[in-house]
């Protein structure tokens, strides 16, 4: 588990203190925070929902390298309008973590401007749309595994994040009052929206990449006929198809793994395997929903546990 530390936002979704507090104070607060939760795993997001250009993120992040012993990541958390690039260079800066705001807009173009920033950093997009937020239906059961999976194969190798009303603001019961309502699901606590049917879907992202070799992969959509991937050339390549169908290569040989895995990502169910054709001879699937692609040279540790 990690405790994610938003330095500046009030529960309830009421208003956010970071930007009002006098900096030194703010430095205060983020060193009294690292005493507090710093031995647990932990990733912390100076200030809230802000333009990241504040006096407090700086104050905070330095005050945050200093202190924290076991070095936790720490990332700026930006409002959804914003370019998520401040600091970039900046010592005590590991990550950026943009947001895209609770429209229901899938902007995985966003994680790959922040991909392409020099110095490069680690990227997430931590506040895609919550489920059920503003009004029931937004961001709702696939949308938020197509998210998960867009934003993976544009950069964020950070990992993926969810989100849902109820659960953000840490509604205790369905009738806790004095919540914003924008955030609440009707007839939710947090209890409730753990059941939405999304958080299956993001979770699943994590099980399926779970010790594959993805830290040094890129976007890449150069190798096949299909729009959305990441590969480490020989060493890994992972490919989404939101609508499925079969998969080709075009440029497979010496970059792309000889043997293939073809996945379910509303399951994890393995779907098909074997090794690889050579290029430009498909591997035939005619089934067209969602569907992952991974190709490895090892088998990853979880295939023989899949459904």
């Amino acid at each position: 588990d990690v405790c994610s530390s938003d330095l500046g936002t009030q529960r309830k979704g009421l208003g956010v203190a970071g930007p009002v507090v006098p900096p030194a104070d703010y430095a205060r607060y983020c060193r009294y925070l690292v005493a507090r939760f710093g031995a647990r795993p932990a990733i912390y997001l100076p200030c809230g929902d802000g333009s990241g250009t504040e006096p407090q993120v700086a104050a905070g992040g330095r005050e945050l390298q200093a202190w924290d012993a076991y070095g936790q990541p720490t990332g700026i958390h930006y409002r959804p309008h914003h370019r998520n690039d401040e600091h970039q260079a900046a010592d005590w800066l590991d990550f950026q973590s943009c947001q895209t705001g609770h429209m229901g807009d899938h902007v995985p173009d966003r994680l790959a401007t922040m991909w392409a920033q020099r110095p490069p950093k680690a990227i997430i997009n931590g506040e895609p749309s919550y489920e059920h937020s503003g009004r029931r239906g937004v961001a709702e059961g696939w949308w938020q595994g197509h998210e998960a999976w867009s934003n993976l194969c544009a950069g964020a190798l950070m990992g993926v994040a969810y989100g849902a009303a109820s659960l953000w603001p840490w509604r205790l019961h369905p009738d806790e009052p004095g919540h914003g309502e924008y955030f609440l699901a009707e007839g939710a606590g947090w209890k409730e929206a753990l059941d939405f049917e999304g958080s299956r879907f993001v979770g699943l992202v994590g099980k399926i990449v779970d010790d594959l070799p993805i830290t040094e992969a890129s976007p890449c959509w150069d190798v096949s006929a299909n729009t959305r991937g990441l590969l480490d050339p020989g060493v890994l390549y992972l490919g989404y198809a939101e609508h499925g169908g079969p998969w080709m290569f075009f440029d497979a040989d010496g970059r792309v793994p000889s043997k293939y895995w073809l996945i379910d990502p509303r399951t994890g169910r393995v779907l098909k395997s074997g090794e690889r054709p050579p290029n430009y001879v498909p591997i035939e699937f005619d089934s067209y929903g969602p569907s992952i692609l991974i190709c490895s040279e090892t088998t990853p540790a979880w295939v023989s546990h899949a459904p």
